[in-house]
C-alpha cells in the first residue's frame, strides 16, 4: 500500500471516529475495505481542506444566526462560539420523523434522539456519522453506470434525507453537477413520467384559474423566498416537454442550495401546465400532464397574471420569481460575458476590439448581446458603435437591413450589408474574432468555420453554448484540434479535458449558468433586492471573471473550477448586496457593516442539527417532592 493510500485510510478512520464509539468505528473500518477508492477521495478532498473560522458578532447581525457548520468552498465556519451543534426542536414524533426529508437523519440519530423522538426501534441498531453516510451513498452511486439511474438515486435521496443529499452534492460538486443539472436533467425531463416518484414542486394547470391562491396553500412551507417556474415549452434544447419540464425548476433549485446556500425550505419549484404541442407526448398513454394542445393568448396571459398576484400576495414582493426562459437567458448572458471578459486576458485587448457573430438570434443571443453592449459602455463605447460590433445569424441567414419580417429586437442588430445565407459564408466575409452558438444546432461550427476562425485570429474565441451536449455547435476536441490549440473555447455542457498530439492538455470552460443564478439568488434574497436589473448580471459576470486565475487561463479554463462554485456564489452575493445598498434597492435596514458576515448568516448548512431535548436539573431543594 502506498503512503497516500495509508494516509487516506487513516483519514477515513479519523472521520469515522469523530462522533462514534469504538464499536461503531470498528464497523466503519470494516465497511471501508469494500468502499470504492474514489468515494473516499471525493469525501476526504473536502474534509482535509476544512479550516475553522470563528466569526464574531457584528452590528445588528449576530453570527449565531447562522446554522452550525456552514460550508463556503473549503471553509467550515463555526458560528456559536462553543463549537456545539445547534439544537432544534420539532413537535413531530415517531414515524413522521423518519418520513420527513427535512428532519430525517437516518442512522445518524443518536440513541438519545431516537428515544426522545419516539423512533427507537424504527431504525437499525447502528449509529453512523454523516460522513460515513456519504460514503455509503457513494458506494451505491458508483455501481450505476447509467446517468439517469444516478439521477434517480440522487432524487430519491433528496426525498428521503435532504441534509445528506446536499452534503453529498457539496462533497464533490464537479461529479454531481452534470447529474442533477445539465446534461442529465434533460434526459430526466424526457423520461420524467417514468422517473417520477414523489411530488416535488407544485403543478398548476390552466384549469386552475381563479384558484391559484388556494393551490399555494397546499405547499407545506410558508416562508418561500425563491420560486423557479416553467411552462415546459422550451426545455434546454429539447423543445416542448410539457409537464415533464418540472425536472428543470427542481434541478435549478437544488443548485440554489448546493451552489449558493439558499435554504431549501425557502425554495418552491412550479410547473404551469397549459398543455403541450408535443404530439409524441399527447399520444403517450403514460404521459402525466394535460393531454391537449397548448393554450395561448389571453387565457395564458391571465394565468400568468393570476400566478404572479397570488405569489406576491402570499409570499410578499421580495419573493424572487425566476421564469425559466427569461431568467435562463439572463443567466446565460451573464456567464457568457464572464467567459468573454476572462478571454480578454488571453487576447490581451479590450472588449471593443472584438467583432462578434452569433449563431442564433433568440432571447439567449439577444441577452448576451445587450450585456456585451453594457460592458462596452463601461469602456466608453457609445451604444451605436457597440451594436456595430455584433452580428447575428438566424435560420434565414445574416440579419441585415431591409430583410422582411424582422421583429423589433432583431432589427436593432440588422446592419447595412448584402444578404448572406449560411454561417460559413458569414464567418468568411465578416471575419469575426468571436463566434457564439446559442441556437441548439448540433455541429453548426463546421470544420471550415473553425479553421477560418483560426486563420483570421491568433486566439479565436469559440463559444458553443447550446445545451444539452448533443446540441453543442462543436466539441472541445474539434475546437482545440482544428485551431492547433489556439482556440479559446467554452461550452454550455461539460466536455472532458483534451490532450493534443504535442502533449498540451486543455480543460474546456463550461459556461454553466449555475455559476450565476445561485449567487444572484442568494444576494437578492439576503438583501431583499426589489429590482433585478441588467447591471446586476453584469456585476455578476465581472465577479466570475475576477475569480479566474492565470493558472486557470493557462489550462484553457475561462471559469473557476466547479469545485469552487460555493465560494464564487458567495462572492457574487456579497457584491450584489453591496450594489443593492449603494443603489438604494435593498429592503433590510439598518445597512449591515460587515456584508460578508451578513450574507454568511443566511447560508444553509448541510450539517445535521441536534434534536436532543434541552433537559436540565433545578437545585435539589427546589426539586424536593412534597409528601403528606
Amino acid at each position: 500500500m502506498s503512503n497516500s493510500e495509508t494516509s487516506l485510510d487513516q483519514l477515513f478512520l479519523e472521520i469515522t471516529a469523530t462522533s462514534t464509539d469504538k464499536a461503531t468505528r470498528d464497523r466503519g473500518t470494516g465497511n471501508m475495505n469494500t468502499l470504492p477508492r474514489k468515494s473516499v477521495l471525493a469525501l476526504c478532498r473536502n474534509a482535509t481542506s476544512c479550516v475553522v473560522k470563528i466569526l464574531s458578532s457584528h452590528a445588528g447581525y449576530p453570527a449565531a444566526r447562522v446554522t452550525s457548520g456552514a460550508y463556503l468552498g473549503g471553509v467550515r465556519v463555526c458560528h456559536n462560539g462553543t463549537g456545539r451543534k445547534n439544537s432544534v426542536s420539532t413537535k413531530k414524533r415517531g414515524y413522521d420523523i423518519t418520513r420527513n426529508p427535512h428532519l430525517n437523519k437516518g442512522m445518524a440519530f443518536t440513541l438519545e434522539e431516537r428515544q426522545q423522538l419516539g423512533i427507537h426501534g424504527l431504525l437499525p441498531p447502528c449509529f453512523l456519522t454523516q460522513d460515513v453516510q456519504v460514503l455509503r451513498v457513494m458506494k451505491s452511486y458508483e455501481t450505476r453506470s447509467n446517468p439517469l439511474d444516478k439521477y434517480i438515486l440522487l432524487m430519491t435521496l433528496q426525498d428521503r434525507n435532504e441534509k445528506l443529499f446536499y452534503r453529498l452534492l457539496t462533497s464533490d460538486i464537479e461529479e454531481f453537477m452534470p447529474i442533477v443539472y445539465t446534461p442529465t436533467v434533460g434526459l430526466a425531463c424526457q423520461q420524467y413520467g417514468l422517473a417520477f416518484r414523489r411530488p416535488r414542486g407544485l403543478f398548476i394547470t390552466i384549469h386552475d384559474r381563479g384558484h391559484i391562491a388556494t393551490m399555494l396553500n397546499s405547499w407545506p412551507e410558508e416562508n418561500i423566498k425563491a420560486i423557479v417556474v416553467t411552462d415546459g415549452e422550451r426545455i434546454l434544447g429539447l423543445g416542448d416537454l410539457g409537464s415533464y419540464g418540472m425536472g428543470i425548476p427542481v434541478g435549478k433549485l437544488a443548485l440554489y442550495t448546493a451552489c449558493g446556500g439558499v435554504p431549501p425550505q425557502q425554495c418552491l419549484p412550479v410547473l404551469l401546465d397549459v398543455g403541450t404541442d408535443n404530439q409524441t407526448l399527447l399520444d403517450d398513454p403514460l404521459y402525466i400532464g394535460l393531454k391537449h394542445k397548448r393554450v395561448r393568448g389571453k387565457e395564458y396571459d391571465d394565468l400568468i397574471d393570476e400566478f404572479m398576484q397570488a405569489v406576491t400576495d402570499k409570499y410578499g414582493m421580495n419573493c424572487l420569481i425566476q421564469f425559466e426562459d427569461f431568467a435562463n437567458n439572463n443567466g446565460t448572458a451573464s456567464v457568457a460575458v464572464a467567459g468573454i471578459l476572462a478571454a480578454l486576458r488571453i487576447t490581451k485587448n479590450k472588449l471593443s476590439d472584438h467583432k462578434f457573430v452569433f449563431q442564433g438570434a433568440g432571447e439567449a443571443a439577444l441577452g448576451i448581446a445587450h450585456l456585451l453592449i453594457m460592458a462596452m459602455a463601461k469602456e466608453g463605447i457609445p451604444h451605436a458603435e457597440a451594436v456595430k460590433r455584433i452580428w447575428m445569424v438566424d435560420s434565414k441567414g445574416l440579419i441585415v437591413k431591409g430583410r422582411s419580417h424582422l421583429n423589433h429586437e432583431k432589427e436593432e442588430f440588422a446592419h447595412e450589408h448584402p444578404h448572406v445565407k449560411t454561417l460559413e459564408e458569414v464567418v468568411q466575409i465578416i471575419k469575426p474574432s468571436a463566434i457564439i452558438g446559442v441556437a441548439a444546432i448540433s455541429g453548426a461550427f463546421t470544420e471550415k468555420i473553425i479553421k477560418d476562425m483560426a486563420k483570421f485570429n491568433e486566439k479565436p474565441i469559440i463559444f458553443a453554448l447550446s445545451n444539452p451536449t448533443s446540441k453543442a455547435e462543436c466539441t472541445a476536441e474539434q475546437c482545440y484540434t482544428l485551431t492547433e490549440g489556439r482556440g479559446i473555447f467554452a461550452s454550455g455542457s461539460p466536455f472532458k479535458k483534451v490532450t493534443l498530439g504535442d502533449g498540451r492538455t486543455f480543460y474546456p470552460g463550461q459556461g454553466n449558468n449555475a455559476y450565476v443564478f445561485p449567487g444572484v439568488a442568494l444576494g437578492v434574497i439576503a438583501g431583499g433586492v426589489r429590482h433585478i436589473s441588467d447591471e446586476i448580471f453584469l456585476t455578476t459576470a465581472e465577479a466570475i471573471a475576477e475569480m479566474v486565475t492565470e493558472e486557470h487561463l493557462a489550462e484553457g479554463r475561462l471559469y473557476p473550477p466547479l469545485s469552487n462554485i460555493r465560494e464564487v456564489s458567495f462572492k457574487i452575493a456579497v457584491k450584489i448586496v453591496d450594489y443593492a445598498y449603494k443603489k438604494g434597492i435593498a429592503s433590510w435596514y439598518p445597512e449591515p457593516k460587515d456584508k460578508e458576515a451578513f450574507v454568511l448568516s443566511q447560508v444553509y448548512s448541510p450539517d445535521y442539527d441536534s434534536f436532543t431535548l434541552d433537559t436540565y436539573d433545578w437545585p435539589q431543594a427546589a426539586m424536593k417532592v412534597q409528601d403528606v
